[in-house]
């Protein structure tokens, strides 16, 4: 993952054959086959921008709104839990096929199958009559979302190379963050507008308006060149990886985000079945690429460190990420009474610090390196801790407004992991792998998040039965957050020292060191 500095206009260091897989398949190829920037391609990342916002906001946005769907349709716990659950489940069950998807067929195409669909299945939730029908939308409503994203990140790797490309990831960045954190505040004030009893169908109906002007703006301003697939990829689609991976998948989630619905400890027992489920995937995928033919996911993109930490990073990250909006906003509307727009005005910033430092760590990466990461990791830590001291010190209604600084400064810090971490981890992917590579590390994401919250979750809860008592319980949940926080921190600082290691024994024999580029002949 290279902790060397590098100038900012310099491509991030690859190996021949991944640089050759680059030139000229980022915006238009020229007469020498040279890169040639497409004009359209900042315009081409707007909507995609836009796009993904909207696909990651409903991860959070529904979390708000739970006691207005109860109000509203009478749905049960279990009802309830789908609603959020299920949205993350099918979301992550169709990342890397859809990634490949696009890969093969233009990701120009898989983009707007994906968009129709989510938007579609968001007018459907909005107009649900009872919750099997809001269970099921939400359902399919996860898989254009989850169509969608793999899409954007391989164009993202297709249009910009260079600098730029980390600028781009660097907005990629900012749109996660502010997506992920603006959620419960967007959520608040839309129920606030519209009534606890309906209010819950203008989270799903705000898509509407999105999803029309996106698809109108992609149609002019998403280059053609995105269209273009792979015709060999397409003929060996790889239907076994597939069912393998999605059942191997399913088997580790599906426990994960019914922890407190589905009782028993039989359902642990899936785990160990996914694990085998995976296992039995790299080895069909192995065999697949010695046929000669091309596989779901090219497991020599693992030889990369850049791209196997980042992976593994980004695992740990948003298993405990993710899970500070879940039980802060369990903690500010059942424990402190706040309204679901007071408990989105309490996260607002973290939401503001993660896109201001995003933006600018996606600038600095190619420079810094990790370190930029681990720095970041660091200012996360010390924002959750200053956050959990701020509840323990205040414990009256005015805790939103002692939680502003410590949220600010971890949000500051989180904007230095995401996209920076992305940028790295796919530095050194050729072109053609994108879509699939960028599925794979949504994917990851996907797993930490229903890992983490299921964890901390269950700790957070132990703790409120044992002691009646909501700050107590959200202290206990808080530190099971930071130990994967800590976990990720501890996997840059490892990265930071090998990559030092590496780079003094280069200067040191004048050599390449082995490992830097996965795709080495």
């Amino acid at each position: 993952m290279g902790t060397e500095p590098e100038g900012a206009g310099a491509e991030p260091s690859s190996s021949a054959a991944a640089r050759a897989g680059e030139s000229g398949q980022h915006g238009q190829p020229g007469e020498s086959g040279e890169y040639v920037p497409d004009p359209r391609r900042w315009k081409a990342l707007t909507v995609c921008l836009l796009v993904g916002f909207m696909a990651l906001l409903d991860v959070s946005i529904v979390n708000v709104a739970l006691p207005s769907i109860e109000q509203g349709l009478g749905a049960s716990e279990s009802d309830l839990s789908w609603v959020v659950s299920g949205y993350a489940l099918t979301f992550g069950l169709v990342l890397v096929p859809s990634g490949r998807l696009g890969d093969a067929l233009g990701r120009r195409t898989a983009f707007f199958a994906g968009l129709v669909l989510f938007t579609v299945t968001s007018v459907a939730c909005g107009l649900a009559q009872n919750p099997s029908w809001l269970v099921i939308a939400r359902l399919v409503q996860g898989m254009g979302g989850g169509l969608l994203i793999p899409q954007i990140s391989g164009m993202i790797q297709q249009l910009f190379r260079g600098a730029e490309r980390g600028k781009a990831f660097g907005l990629l960045g900012s749109t996660i963050g502010i997506s992920t954190a603006v959620g419960p505040l967007l959520g608040g004030l839309l129920i606030q507008g519209f009534g606890a009893a309906e209010g819950w169908r203008w989270v799903f109906f705000v898509n509407l308006p999105i999803g029309v002007l996106a698809f109108f703006l992609a149609v002019r301003l998403v280059p053609a060149a995105c269209a273009e697939h792979d015709s060999s990829r397409r003929e060996s689609f790889d239907p076994v990886g597939v069912l393998l991976l999605g059942a191997g998948v399913l088997a580790i989630m599906l426990p994960l985000v019914e922890e407190r619905q589905w009782h028993g400890q039989g359902k642990w027992l899936l785990e160990p079945a996914g694990v085998l489920l995976l296992c039995a995937f790299l080895w069909w995928e192995r065999s697949y690429l010695r046929a000669g033919r091309e596989p779901l996911v090219d497991l020599r993109l693992f030889a990369d460190r850049s791209y196997s930490l980042g992976a593994l990073l980004g695992l740990l990250y948003f298993a405990g990420f993710t899970t500070i909006f879940f039980v802060f906003t369990l903690f500010l509307q059942n424990g402190m009474r706040y309204s679901a727009l007071q408990a989105g005005l309490s996260l607002t910033p973290f939401a503001v610090g993660s896109a201001a430092s995003a933006a600018v760590g996606g600038r600095f990466i190619t420079r810094v390196g990790r370190p930029l990461i681990a720095a970041g990791l660091v200012m996360v830590v010390i924002g959750l801790a200053g956050a959990g001291l701020a509840v323990h010190e205040v414990q009256d209604h005015s805790v939103g407004w002692a939680l502003a600084a410590p949220m600010l400064v971890g949000g500051l810090g989180s904007g230095l992991v995401i996209a920076p971490n992305q940028t790295l981890a796919l530095q050194s992917v050729p072109v053609a792998q994108g879509g699939a590579a960028g599925g794979v590390l949504q994917t990851g994401q996907r797993i930490g998040s229903a890992a983490g919250i299921a964890a901390v979750g269950a700790v957070f809860f132990a703790a409120l039965a044992d002691s009646h008592n909501w700050a107590t319980a959200l202290d206990h949940g808080l530190l099971t957050a930071l130990c994967f926080v800590a976990a990720a921190l501890l996997v840059a600082l490892a990265d930071v020292m090998y990559g030092r290691r590496q780079a003094r024994r280069t200067r040191a024999d004048g050599t390449s060191v082995p490992g830097a580029g996965w795709y080495r002949p």
